[in-house]
Parts: structure tokens; C-alpha cells; sequence
């Protein structure tokens, strides 16, 4: 799949683009297979090592949980992607999922992920969402502010209840199958779910390499994990960088909201 320069400037106008059908229906099924198989072999302690949520279920370090999760996180098109947001020098910062529970209508505030503001060098987090299902807007698709990217503050601290509706505020749907890039510095929030069926995402968020991964991988993944590792997802992890193990080592389990 190519990414087009109409899809590339609505990433740096808005804050976001979807890629319609970016999984072939086997990799869909896989994924949703395998994620399942996750929720039920953790449990109650699925999500622990990065954070649990009232009204959903969570999983955290999925790199080290499955092959097929580390075909995300190495996705081409997407990486195109991630690069345009954060230039060339970037990492994984954390890989979860998060399905929103049947008649969960509970919604989360608008928020930018890790209260990141944008720096003097520019945008620091970037998002991919893996639709597993349908995002519709009755069932716990994110809304988003378009352009709220650029405006280099935080909802809480330029609105009076960033959990309520915003005029200028967008539900992100699509289809299963389908990938939406997302600058983190965007203004979102996951909505509740008012259907009696699950939804469920994965979320592949990549920072930039001067900043600390939101879950620090080398103290997360098995060494039997590491070593089926090819060079380029080393990299990509981070695994062999000092400053990132100086600045992830300090928390591994960094707090911030992910749809």
C-alpha cells in the first residue's frame, strides 16, 4: 500500500489519517484470534504491567506476547508514517490493546497521550490504532479535536471540562481491518460504549528516540523473546540504546491515557 500526499497532509493538517483495509482479512482474524487468547489466559491480571481501566480490558507488552505483534509494530506503512511526525530517529514506545466493554458508557476526557506538549524540537508521540472491529459512533470510538495538534497546550488546561463535548470534535470510525495514524499531541478521548458487543484495538505508540518508551521494553521483554529478534526491530525497540535505558529504566510503566 502506498500512502498518497493527500493522506500524508491530512496527517500534518488535522492530526490524523485512516488507511482503509491496511490488514488482509487472515492477519485480522490472527490478531483477533490471538488477542482473545490473551484476555483469557491473563485474566484478571490482564493490562497489569502498564495500567487496568474500569469499563475495559486491557493488555500491555504485547511485543513479547506473539509474532504476529511484532508484524505491527514493524509495519512499513505505517513507520512511513510515524517518521513524518516525529522525523527519522524513533522508537516503540509501548504496544497494548484496549477492547471497551459492552454497555460501558462511560467516555474518557479529552487528553494528549503522556501530557505531551510539543517541544522545541517538535512532535514527540505518535499513535497507530488496529481497529479488531468496527469503530462506530456507538460503540467507543475516540473523538478527536482536528488540528488540536498544533495548538501546543493541554484540553485540561484550556478547557473547562475536557470531558465534555468539544463543537469542533470528530468521531474517528472505520472499518475492521483498518489503521488510523494519530499525532499524540492531538486532543482525543476515547467515547463510551453503548452496544452490547465489545470493541477492540490495538494500539502501537512510537516516540521519539530523545524521550522515555511509556513501557521500557528491555526490562519487559523475555530474553527468549530478544533473541528472535532481527536487527531492525532491536532497533526499533530500543534495546541496545544507553540514553534510552538511562531515561525508560527510571519507570517502565509510564502513566498517560491510550484510547
Amino acid at each position: 500500500m502506498k500512502v498518497s500526499n493527500t493522506e500524508r497532509k491530512l496527517l500534518d493538517d488535522v492530526g490524523y489519517v485512516l488507511l482503509p483495509g491496511l490488514m488482509d482479512a487472515e492477519f485480522l482474524s490472527t490478531l483477533r484470534r490471538e488477542t482473545e487468547a490473551i484476555f483469557a489466559r491473563e485474566g484478571d491480571a490482564a493490562g497489569s504491567e502498564f495500567k487496568q481501566e474500569a469499563g475495559s480490558r486491557r493488555l500491555a507488552n504485547l511485543v513479547d506476547k506473539g509474532a504476529v505483534f511484532r508484524e505491527v509494530i514493524g509495519n512499513p506503512v505505517v513507520l512511513s508514517l510515524v517518521a513524518q511526525v516525529l522525523g527519522s530517529d524513533y522508537k516503540l514506545s509501548s504496544l497494548n490493546a484496549r477492547s471497551v466493554n459492552p454497555l460501558s458508557p462511560d467516555a474518557q476526557p479529552l487528553h494528549a497521550d503522556m501530557g505531551a506538549i510539543p517541544d522545541a524540537s517538535g512532535y514527540w508521540v505518535c499513535n497507530s490504532i488496529w481497529l479488531l472491529d468496527d469503530f462506530t459512533s456507538e460503540n467507543g470510538a475516540p473523538r478527536v479535536i482536528p488540528g488540536s495538534h498544533r495548538f501546543g497546550l493541554l484540553p485540561q488546561d484550556a478547557l473547562e471540562d475536557p470531558a465534555c463535548g468539544h463543537p469542533d470534535e470528530v468521531i474517528l470510525t472505520g472499518a475492521a481491518g483498518d489503521v488510523i495514524v494519530i499525532n499524540s499531541h492531538i486532543w482525543h478521548g476515547g467515547m463510551g460504549n453503548h452496544t452490547d458487543c465489545p470493541r477492540n484495538a490495538l494500539h502501537a505508540f512510537y516516540a521519539r528516540r530523545d524521550k522515555p518508551q511509556q513501557q521500557y521494553q528491555k526490562a519487559l521483554l523475555r530474553p527468549s523473546t530478544q533473541a528472535l529478534l532481527s536487527t531492525e526491530l532491536r532497533d526499533l525497540l530500543a534495546l541496545d540504546d544507553p540514553l534510552n535505558d538511562e531515561m525508560s529504566s527510571r519507570d517502565h510503566r509510564l502513566s498517560g491515557f491510550m484510547k
